[in-house]
């Protein structure tokens, strides 16, 4: 467990311990609290980097060029009658 994450969790135990009303025997109780807390904060603040990212609209496409259809063949000139 990292010392700042450790931290966050007695201080927010402490909390927690001091508004129960600083009860006797409930210690691990509050710890327990407090990491749920603490891990629910941290992925939280993890989630919108990756929603965004997954959010971002990526540019569309570009359309390909439509095909074009055969130019339509002209009839064979007639010869000229003399």
């Amino acid at each position: 467990m990292s010392d700042d994450r450790q931290h966050r969790i007695r201080q927010r135990a402490h909390a927690i311990w001091e508004s129960h009303g600083r009860p006797h025997g409930h210690d691990r109780d509050h710890w327990d609290q407090a990491t749920r807390e603490i891990d629910a904060e941290d992925t939280a603040v993890k989630k919108p980097a990756r929603a965004a990212a997954a959010a971002k609209p990526k540019t569309p496409a570009k359309p390909k060029a439509a095909a074009k259809a055969p130019a339509a063949k002209k009839p064979a000139a007639k010869a000229k009658a003399k």
